[in-house]
């Protein structure tokens, strides 16, 4: 735990991150109260999904313009009104539930969605510039000395700080859920979703004085400054085929969600209480995994991206040999360990091959991956479910998953070599 010990030492740090662990508990709230609540009211699988494409898909083709002007913006609290903006519509959203008109709802979930998508983009940013700042501040004394060394400060600042807001979302993700249906419960989702507004109130406020302006920004246009982040990713070969590789592998990963409900009340023939601890066990693993990523600082970050990648496609190819609910645990354990891992691993690496002006769009790229790969990979899930069985389809995609990983091997043997790539500060 000396990774998150050491980026809770900095005030900024600690404020990023207890922003985002707020904010990320209110999204879970909010999303299972609308997912129950339009499911309530339709009755139609459809307008569930539509919500997914509203909340994900579209944000996804948008939220990179938006990150480009925010970031050109000379205002402090531009992020800090994307926060304000989310809570707002939230509580529109939750006036739409009492009042239900679906699609003002959808439009209100896609404006709430693209603000989320730039904000954690830009937060991303912002937390590894505050680390990096805080490291060469700090402890210029210890790394100065020689050359190149301060750098490499820098670069373990930022894993630090990324490890620490992993745990942050792995936490979230296991108690979010969980506390959102307890609250629809009890008090019923427009509600729950008033709660999830006041998060982002918080958020916003938190976050009031954090600046993600980028000084070299003046002048530019959205689109050139976009223009700057592909051209980055086409002149870093190493770069642009992980961002492939990932979000082929997010795809394989998001397959999987479809398939659990009938696996567990079907398959396994457990019900209800057999699908939500199966998902509770994954997501202990995701916490387990987030603090084996914080103190393994001595292991590089390619096979930190390897080895969660195969844990989710072994976790897959578990379920599909399970014979009961028991044995699999195990699975989803070691899947929940993969996902730990694997994501804070593709971070770093992202955030290690790009330079700091360029952070926030890079960001916004890989928030954009993370929308719209499991939007696709739910589809697939949902199709092998119907053209065969669920272990069929959790070895397909347990399979695929496990391909991945020989990509991510490949990419490390053929030379994804951090410290040659990333000498572009």
């Amino acid at each position: 735990m000396a990774a998150v010990r050491s980026a809770f030492r900095s005030p900024s740090l600690r404020r990023i991150i207890l922003a985002y662990t707020v904010n990320r508990l209110g999204t879970w709230i909010g999303y299972v109260a609308l997912s129950v609540v339009v499911f309530d009211r339709t009755g139609s699988a459809v307008a569930v999904s539509a919500l997914l494409v509203c909340g994900q898909v579209l944000p996804a083709f948008l939220a990179p313009a938006l990150v480009a002007r925010v970031e050109a913006s000379p205002s402090r609290r531009e992020l800090s009104g994307l926060y304000f903006f989310e809570g707002a519509t939230t509580a529109a959203i939750a006036v739409l539930l009492w009042n239900f008109w679906l699609p003002a709802l959808l439009l209100l979930v896609a404006l709430d969605g693209t603000a989320a998508l730039a904000a954690n983009a830009l937060l991303r940013a912002a937390l590894a510039h505050a680390a990096r700042m805080a490291a060469h501040t700090d402890q210029a004394a210890e790394y100065v000395s020689r050359s190149g060394e301060e750098d490499l400060a820098g670069h373990q600042a930022e894993r630090e700080a990324n490890a620490a807001l992993n745990i942050a979302f792995s936490a979230t993700f296991m108690l979010g859920p969980a506390f959102g249906g307890l609250m629809v419960a009890i008090a019923g989702g427009p509600v729950a979703l008033i709660l999830d507004a006041v998060t982002f109130v918080i958020c916003g406020w938190m976050l009031v004085s954090l600046r993600p302006h980028i000084e070299d920004a003046t002048g530019a246009t959205v689109r050139a400054r976009l223009r700057a982040a592909a051209r980055h990713i086409h002149t870093v070969p190493g770069l642009r085929t992980l961002l492939v590789t990932e979000a082929v592998a997010l795809v394989f990963f998001a397959s999987g969600a479809p398939i659990e409900v009938v696996y567990a009340k079907v398959t396994l023939n457990t019900g209800d209480w057999g699908y939500g601890v199966l998902l509770a066990v994954w997501g202990g693993g995701t916490v387990l995994g987030s603090l084996i990523f914080a103190r393994a600082a001595g292991q590089t970050l390619r096979v930190m991206l390897t080895a969660g990648t195969l844990a989710v496609g072994l976790a897959y190819v578990g379920f599909a040999a399970a014979p009961s609910l028991a044995f699999a645990f195990p699975a989803a354990l070691v899947g929940g360990i993969g996902n730990g891992v694997q994501w804070a691993s593709l971070i770093s690496t992202v955030q290690r091959l790009t330079p700091g002006e360029l952070k926030g769009r890079l960001m916004g790229a890989v928030e954009s991956l993370g929308a719209i790969c499991p939007a696709i990979g739910l589809s697939l899930g949902g199709a092998l479910v119907a053209l065969g069985s669920p272990r069929q389809a959790f070895l397909v995609v347990g399979l695929g998953a496990a391909a991945i990983t020989l990509a991510f091997l490949d990419l490390s043997v053929r030379g994804l070599n951090m410290e040659a790539e990333a000498n572009i500060e």
